[in-house]
């Protein structure tokens, strides 16, 4: 669809009515060559001329034919002198690639307003598309000689842009180098000038300078926002980056919260779980009033098991949602955090009406893990009023019934899930074999998979499920076939081999093959905190004491688990580290009482730590 010119309303009324009467004369009168420009005189945007030209341009394009529109609208542009007619006809040209086109359109735009900083930035931007870089560097020097002072640095920082149209980055970035050179030069836009440099080179590959470059500008402008941006977007592949943003944070002044949300997501992907919480707490006290935040400091207190904590975030959310005027357009994170049963992808098209049955849903989760059953039902019944996945609403009130001793109800209740599609059978199969898991039903959950594995052949995910509860009833060896299938299905299943590996090392079998397997798993999650607690333990069944508390420590830092506590606090006591194993131990308690592999370790060690309730 060719971009509609923007006038008024009453013109497409006119245009709509007379389509057919017009179209004759403006197609007979269509100009074989441009005009000479016409002398800037007072012309209303929309006089009998340039309208009427408007209008021929109109109709070609309705007919797709942006090439007889073009010479229409560059002559309306070049009668009216008007901004945004000149871009019209930049766009069409464009559109219809005719890239030389745009580019006269451009020099013209430029002739007829000499001190228009949109016609100099279009000008570089159509030769800079058209792989003419070096004829670029004018229209842009001139570009920010003509900004005024107070917007010269955003000038700047819009370049950026201007490389996404390049074909040869790297050949841009050299060209951006001798651009910027005299504003790298000068103080009040070294900063700005050495980060948007910073940026071309990250584009073009090159890493190192980018990253020297950044350093550069946050040295010269600590407060720099696209210098800790950078970093933001190179976290994930290059750690190196994380200097730049903690740099940027650290700041007194920093005020910018995209920033920190934005960290507080990688650190998340990358399972840092308490230092992303760490972040999301800054960020609700320095903005309280931020219901997003609260949001996202919810999710993160459920991912490390804080479910009070995340009852009191979340209810705090709401509050302030609830005042939040109707139309505002404040941006609200998307959830950074996997949380069983998620409703993010409910209602997409109204994200505060998602963020609402996120809230609700981890409302019931938590006040399920406190026991508060009567709470929990009453969050769900909020969650079913926003028009939410009702599955969602009925598993969870399926969990709710056998926690509370009703497990032929909640059976009862999973199998009115809908399973006309795959999809939905195996939503239905899972959330059986849950609820069964749930309740300690091994051998029948067991089968509940069996049996959908053979409606569902090759399902990697349910073979999977089906292969941990072949473990838990100790049939090891169908176990590690259905493991096998697994990774011969979805080759980068990291749960697969991390399970294999560490069913392998907590037996003390083929501790060098566990060791392969754990490792491989790591590899395809970097980072993982439960993969990382595996590797740990097959380094702690080979005897090397020194590498498996690195290790789990490691794992425990990033993810309080009671069960990585275990296995922490038994490397550290036959370490001869007793006092430190005692706290860890002390401390996954607090968290979960009941956790069988900590209890189990501790009968085997005949370790005695106080009571909790």
């Amino acid at each position: 669809m060719p971009l509609r010119l923007q006038v008024r309303p009453w013109t497409f009324l006119l245009l709509a009515g007379s389509l057919t009467l017009l179209w004759p004369t403006a197609h007979a009168q269509t100009p074989s060559t441009p005009p000479v420009l016409a002398p800037a005189h007072s012309y209303s945007a929309l006089d009998e001329y340039v309208f009427y030209r408007l209008l021929a341009s109109e109709i070609e394009l309705r007919r797709g034919e942006a090439g007889l529109a073009y010479p229409w609208a560059l002559e309306a542009a070049r009668h009216s002198r008007d901004e945004s007619l000149f871009r019209h006809a930049v766009e069409i040209a464009i559109n219809n690639r005719a890239g030389e086109q745009a580019l006269h359109t451009a020099r013209l735009w430029r002739q007829a307003l000499p001190h228009s900083v949109h016609a100099l930035e279009t000008q570089a931007v159509v030769l800079v598309a058209l792989g003419r870089s070096a004829e670029a560097t004018e229209p842009l020097q001139t570009m920010l000689d003509i900004t005024p002072a107070p917007q010269r640095s955003a000038a700047i920082t819009g370049l950026t842009g201007i490389l996404l149209r390049s074909q040869d980055q790297k050949a841009a970035a050299q060209w951006l180098e001798e651009v910027l050179k005299p504003w790298r030069e000068a103080k009040p836009t070294r900063g700005v000038s050495l980060a948007v440099l910073a940026r071309s080179w990250a584009m073009a590959g090159d890493v190192d300078r980018a990253l020297r470059l950044a350093d550069e500008a946050q040295q010269a402008e600590p407060e720099l926002e696209p210098a800790a941006q950078l970093g933001l977007d190179l976290m994930d592949a290059e750690p190196r980056g994380e200097k730049l943003v903690t740099h940027y944070l650290d700041q007194p002044n920093t005020q910018t919260i995209s920033i920190r949300i934005g960290y507080a997501r990688r650190l998340t992907r990358q399972h840092r779980y308490l230092e992303a919480l760490a972040q999301t707490e800054t960020l609700t006290h320095t903005h309280p009033d931020m219901a997003p935040g609260w949001l996202l400091l919810g999710a993160l207190q459920m991912e490390v098991n804080q479910p009070a904590k995340a009852l009191a975030s979340l209810q705090r959310f709401l509050a302030l949602d609830e005042k939040k005027p109707p139309s505002s357009s404040t941006e609200a994170p998307h959830m950074p955090v996997d949380i069983e049963d998620d409703a993010s992808e409910v209602d997409d098209e109204h994200p505060d009406r998602r963020e609402r049955a996120q809230a609700y849903l981890m409302l019931a989760q938590a006040a399920e893990q406190t026991q508060d059953y009567a709470g929990a039902q009453t969050w769900l019944e909020k969650l079913s009023e926003t028009d939410s996945d009702n599955n969602n609403v009925l598993i969870r009130r399926a969990s709710l019934l056998q926690r509370q001793g009703q497990l032929q109800n909640a059976l009862a209740l999973i199998h009115t899930l809908p399973q006309s599609t795959p999809s939905e059978l195996r939503l239905r199969i899972g959330s059986e074999a849950q609820i069964l898991r749930d309740a300690q039903a091994w051998a029948q959950a067991y089968d509940v998979l069996s049996q959908g594995n053979q409606q569902l052949p090759d399902d990697a995910d349910l073979l999977y499920e089906q292969a941990m509860l072949a473990e838990r009833l100790q049939h090891l060896d169908e176990m590690e076939q259905l493991l096998r299938r697994v990774i011969t299905l979805k080759p980068d299943h990291h749960h697969a081999y991390n399970a294999l590996g560490y069913s392998l090392a907590e037996r003390n079998e083929r501790l060098e093959e566990a060791r392969d397997l754990i490792a491989k798993a790591l590899s395809l999650s970097p980072g993982d905190p439960y993969i990382t607690d595996s590797l740990g333990w097959v380094e702690f069944r080979m005897g090397h004491y020194p590498q498996a508390v690195d290790l789990l420590q490691k794992a425990y830092n990033r993810r309080p688990d009671t069960e990585i506590a275990a296995h922490l606090g038994e490397a550290l006591w036959v370490s001869g580290q007793q006092d430190h194993a005692r706290q860890i131990w002390n401390d996954g308690l607090q968290r979960d009482n009941h956790n069988t592999v900590l209890q189990e370790t501790l009968k085997r060690l005949q370790v005695k730590l106080q009571a909790h309730p």
